[in-house]
Formats: C-alpha cells, structure tokens, sequence
C-alpha cells in the first residue's frame, strides 16, 4: 500500500482515484472544486479543497510523507506546470504529471515531472488498434518497437499444440497466456492443445506481431 497525493479531480482525476482505490493504497484527493472533491469522497482516504498553486497551501500537505504525487490537471497546462514545480521544491518523491502535448510534456520534465502520461493520445492509440482489426481484443504498448495483443487464434492451429506449431520459430513471438472461456492461463506448456474458441496474449516486436495478426 502506499501513499498518493491526486491532484486535479476531472474525469481522467477520478478514475484515477476509483483505480487507486480498488487497489487499497491511501489517497489524498485536492481539487479547487468543491463539487469535484466531493464526488470523489468515497474513493479516497481524504480529501481538500484548495489552490494547488499556492505555496501556504502546498507546504501544509506534508508532500514529504507521499511515496507517489500526481497530477491529473487536464484544463489548464499553467496550473499543472506550477503544481509540478512546487511540490518538487517541497520534496516530493516522484511526480506523475498529465500532458496533453509533446511540448507540455517537455515543460513538465523540465519543471520537475519524473514522468508524463498522455491518457488521450493513449486511449486513441488502444482504440485505433482494438477497433481497426476484427480479431484483436486488447493491446498494450510495452515500447515503441514491443507490444501485447490479445486475439484469437488462426483456424489452423485448434486441435495443434504449442510446439508442434513451432510458434516461437515460425512467427518470432511468445505466448504468454491463453484465454478461454473467461479463465486465463499463464505461461501454458508447450503441449498445449488449442481449442475453438481460444484467445492468446502474444508479445513481441511490431513488426513480428503484424505479420503474426496477418495470418
């Protein structure tokens, strides 16, 4: 468990904190909104109304005592660049800002972000992917060149195992799990037969995954 600061509590801030919750650690949520604060409420350990531009109000949220800050501001890049600044000068561990544009992104690093996330650039990616291709069901981006896709698998491989497909030699990528019927199994042994039905989380380079999604 740990300790996060959420700053910024629009759409992206509160499934954030939906998010953390579910995953148990403790969160304190700061808005300017007073309505926004208090939607979020039950997902959260405590809340604060208040400017996170403001000096007074930053040094007595004890930024110190938090093991991960972010902010989620989404509607106004200067507040977002002057929070980051702030709560590094006030000693924050590591700070998870929101961006919206490269040259954002490229402020924010400089102003103090340990990190930057794009959630729409992000998501349109995943829907590109996921919608464009009738037999892709999930996707993520482990690097610009390496990903992992769920699909379905190619007719001609039901009632064939792993290694008898050769599939690591034949597509130059690795099955990290098979799907089938909701129940998820990791790592399957290479005399997995493949049923009707059956999905697989695969990863490997780009380029290997396209010519793989092709067959």
């Amino acid at each position: 468990m740990k300790s996060i600061l959420l700053i910024g509590l629009g759409r992206f801030g509160r499934h954030v904190a939906a998010k953390l919750h579910e995953l148990k650690h403790e969160v304190l949520a700061v808005d300017n909104n007073e309505e926004r604060v208090n939607d979020v409420l039950p997902y959260v350990t405590n809340a604060q109304i208040g400017d996170s531009t403001n000096e007074q109000f930053i040094a007595s949220l004890g930024i110190r005592n938090f093991d991960l800050c972010i902010i989620a501001i989404g509607d106004n890049f200067q507040s977002s660049l002057e929070t980051t600044a702030l709560i590094k000068d006030y000693g924050a561990k590591f700070v998870l800002a929101r961006a919206s544009r490269d040259v954002h992104a490229k402020f924010l690093l400089r102003n103090g972000a340990d990190d930057v996330i794009y959630p729409e650039r992000q998501m349109a990616t995943w829907a590109a992917v996921r919608y464009s291709a009738d037999h892709v069901f999930d996707y993520i981006e482990l690097t610009k060149d390496y990903s992992i896709y769920e699909t379905s698998i190619p007719s001609q491989w039901i009632g064939r195992s792993i290694v008898d497909l050769e599939v690591r030699q034949q597509h130059q990528i690795n099955i990290l799990a098979v799907k089938y019927e909701g129940q998820l199994e990791p790592l399957p042994k290479p005399d997995h037969i493949f049923r009707y039905g059956e999905t697989v989380l695969v990863m490997g380079s780009n380029k290997s995954l396209a010519r793989f999604l092709r067959v």
